[in-house]
């Protein structure tokens, strides 16, 4: 009986192991997809660039050349913000999910895209501001009064900050919101049109002094989020079960629920309300890595970004010339999805 559980103990031992590699395997695999898309990106659009000149361009850069220009002041920085903001969406998305133990969340059920939306609608309507930098200013402010607002309202009542009390607040505040924004863009042609592209969710004309505005906050999210792996894995178990081993669950809540503000605000501040990255994202990774996110979140992050620069290459070249929003690509995809997640948890 001792050798037979010796063994069993050693086969089990070996299949961590195993799955330990393959895990860490795949990392270096993911960052060769998340180059190969952004080197498309470059390469690919209104004029497709030849990859001997992107290379070119990006290691011996000629002023000169009309084709390097527009790769390091128009397609490198785009194709960087759309890695990063898709990173940041796709981590969000995994958290949300994490916290509230539940499989159809994200950024979005804080109500923190309509929130984001409305600060850049009352801005251009009352300020008649028409900057992208002042855009990503309002639209980050709105984006954390909300979530502000969601997680007060969430923590009314007896039991505290519970997810389901926090869900049905960012849906009450989701639908307000929005109310609020459509009215006012009924109202007012003119701000319907400075900000009808920014709402559909895009990541063209964007430049680096606008996604440096927001690194700081996008840097700490995603160290702060990456860092709470183990704790986040405890807690999709359930309060019950963290506190049993001793966890701070209000803690784990606030500082996750503090990453998910930094990381959507700054995606929507500089990119618009982009959907259902940070809701197929995670899925997505949990059929490879499993249910630990020590290795959900990291993954995630490369899963995003590589999802949401691909995304980007195909609404350039589905109607090129002409291009469509990056949100509305992810919201063809995304949407069949979240149709088959909602069968699949009504059935289940």
């Amino acid at each position: 009986m001792t050798t037979f559980t010796a063994r069993s103990q050693l086969a089990r031992t070996e299949r961590l192991t195993r799955a330990r590699t393959l895990l860490v395997v795949g990392l270096p695999i993911c960052l060769g997809l998340l180059a190969l898309a952004m080197m498309s990106s470059i390469a690919f659009g209104a004029a497709d660039i030849a990859p001997a000149d992107v290379w070119a361009a990006l290691v011996n850069f000629d002023a000169s050349s009309t084709n390097h220009l527009i790769i390091r002041t128009l397609r490198v920085p785009r194709a960087v913000i759309a890695a990063l903001v898709g990173a940041a969406l796709g981590v969000a998305g995994a958290l949300m999910q994490g916290i509230t133990r539940n499989p159809m969340a994200d950024p979005g059920i804080l109500g923190i895209n309509t929130g984001a939306a409305l600060g850049v609608v009352g801005a251009v309507f009352l300020l008649k501001i028409s900057s992208l930098t002042l855009y990503a200013l309002f639209a980050f402010a709105g984006a954390a009064l909300t979530a502000s607002a969601v997680y007060t309202l969430g923590s009314l009542g007896r039991g505290g900050p519970t997810p389901l009390k926090i869900t049905i607040a960012g849906a009450a505040l989701t639908a307000l919101l929005s109310s609020l924004t459509t009215g006012v863009l009924i109202l007012n042609q003119r701000t319907l049109e400075e900000v009808r592209f920014w709402l559909a969710g895009s990541v063209a004309g964007r430049d680096l002094n606008l996604l440096l505005q927001v690194t700081p906050y996008l840097g700490i999210g995603l160290l702060v989020a990456l860092a709470l792996g183990r704790q986040i894995t405890t807690l999709s178990l359930g309060d019950d079960v963290a506190q049993g081993l001793g966890q701070r669950t209000g803690w784990v809540k606030g500082l996750a629920a503090l990453c998910v503000v930094l990381l959507a605000g700054s995606s929507i501040a500089v990119a618009g309300p982009i959907g259902f990255v940070g809701l197929v994202i995670p899925h997505a990774v949990r059929f490879f890595v499993g249910v630990d996110y020590r290795w959900i979140l990291p993954y995630s992050a490369l899963a995003g970004a590589t999802f949401l620069v691909a995304s980007d290459v195909a609404a350039r070249l589905v109607l090129r010339p002409t291009e469509m929003p990056v949100g509305v690509m992810t919201a063809l995809i995304g949407g069949p999805f979240f149709v088959y997640l909602v069968r699949w948890k009504v059935k289940r």
